[in-house]
């Protein structure tokens, strides 16, 4: 990659954010909108029964997960000798299918179908992205790096997720998926006219991207954050019914209580590309009792208006701190793998999505209330963060074994 200008960098990750942005919209403008989509596409089981439509419109949001989860992996194998602007110009292009068709399909099934298509690309997208800002971003950069990348979608969850979710609320569900479509399209021609020429890794391959999946460190960590962040989407995916049913709040409420997730997210996604750079288990290891008690006490005060939008807001912060670190981490565990490593962090993130959106919709459709997904977010949250100090103790047991081997007595 050729020098750039200060300018030039500020308008690249400019680009690379905008692409978290438009991915942050059609990701989470869901869930601010499942009351409408239900509504719409579920009308004879929402005339029934309000909170059965609700959970079962929640499958949107699993059936995008499991794209991701699908999808992450295999582009990253097959695109591991593609150039990596080119391989994000091809990556907008299906997202931009796959909204259009989310926007347009007349049925449920098949908007669950455009939903997975349009996931497909999610995951390998923010790992080039993340790659690509830390390169230029400078070396020691991969926790900052990957904080550009999603902080494009934090931002989303501050100003756009609940603009589109008004506008969704105000004129349609439909017109909604067609402005984030609209999104993609601008971040496309951004990415084309800013993003410099990055080579693909030159011993890159298929064989070598999944060779990462010999290491059993990758596993743990992918299974760490699977279930350790599930907690987040537990509460988020349901937010709308716990601010209008829980809180009492009206539905023009619901894009308010979102710009606090969001804002929290923005805050914790800086300040865990921070820490992560500095030091990561540190990061991981406060990380997950902060997110912990966050899910507690959001249980605890939504009920309460002002309860609601700061109990949001601490999720949001101590959810997202979380973001950079374990993408750092899987990287950290995945050597000479750095894209696969990247990518399937964003497929544990959304096995993290389908099953916090699942496990939610479960205890909700069994009249626990809409607060219960947020104690299942706090089981969630401890098996996480007994996975992450597993992952390390094993680490350091294994870097104690081999300091404790004694050297060949030839080598002296």
């Amino acid at each position: 990659m050729s020098p750039l200008t200060p300018a030039q960098r500020r308008s690249a990750l400019l680009a690379l954010a905008l692409g978290g942005f438009a991915i942050g919209l059609t990701e989470f403008v869901a869930m601010g909108l499942l009351p409408d989509i239900a509504r719409s596409l579920l009308p004879e089981m929402y005339t029934q029964s309000t909170s059965q439509a609700v959970a079962h419109a929640g499958w949107m949001i699993s059936v995008y997960a499991l794209g991701v989860v699908v999808g992450a992996p295999i582009l990253a194998a097959l695109t591991a000798r593609v150039p990596r602007k080119t391989m994000l110009l091809g990556l907008l292009a299906i997202f931009i299918v796959g909204t259009l068709a989310s926007a347009l399909a007349p049925t449920f099934g098949l908007v669950l179908v455009a939903r997975f298509v349009a996931a497909l690309p999610h995951g390998a997208y923010f790992g080039a992205a993340g790659l690509i800002a830390a390169s230029i971003m400078g070396p020691g950069s991969h926790g900052k790096g990957f904080a550009v990348a999603l902080g494009g979608l934090t931002v989303a969850n501050v100003v756009g997720v609940p603009a589109i979710t008004r506008l969704g609320q105000d004129a349609g569900w439909r017109v909604a998926y067609l402005a984030i479509a609209a999104v993609f399209v601008v971040t496309l021609l951004a990415v084309l006219a800013t993003v410099p020429a990055v080579a693909a890794h030159p011993n890159g391959s298929a064989r070598s991207e999944l060779r990462a999946f010999r290491a059993p460190q990758v596993w743990l960590v992918a299974a760490t954050a699977s279930l350790g962040f599930g907690g987040f989407f537990a509460i988020d995916s349901y937010i709308a019914p716990v601010t209008t049913h829980v809180a009492g709040l009206s539905a023009s409420t619901v894009p308010w209580v979102l710009v606090a997730v969001g804002l929290g997210m923005t805050i914790g996604n800086a300040a865990g590309g921070w820490a992560s750079d500095r030091n990561l288990r540190l990061a991981i290891m406060i990380g997950f009792p902060a997110f912990i008690a966050s899910m507690a006490i959001f249980a605890l005060v939504s009920r309460w208006h002002a309860g609601l939008f700061a109990g949001a807001f601490l999720v949001g912060v101590a959810g997202l701190f979380l973001g950079p670190a374990m993408q750092s981490r899987l990287i950290s565990v995945a050597p000479g793998a750095q894209m696969m490593g990247a990518a399937v962090n964003q497929s544990a993130m959304n096995i993290a999505n389908s099953l916090g959106a699942l496990l939610g919709g479960i205890v909700i459709a069994r009249g626990f209330g809409y607060v219960a997904p947020s104690w299942v977010g706090v089981g969630l949250g401890l098996i996480g963060f007994a996975l992450a100090s597993v992952s390390f103790a094993l680490e350091a047991s294994r870097r104690r074994a081999a300091e404790a081997v004694p050297e060949p007595a030839g080598a002296r």
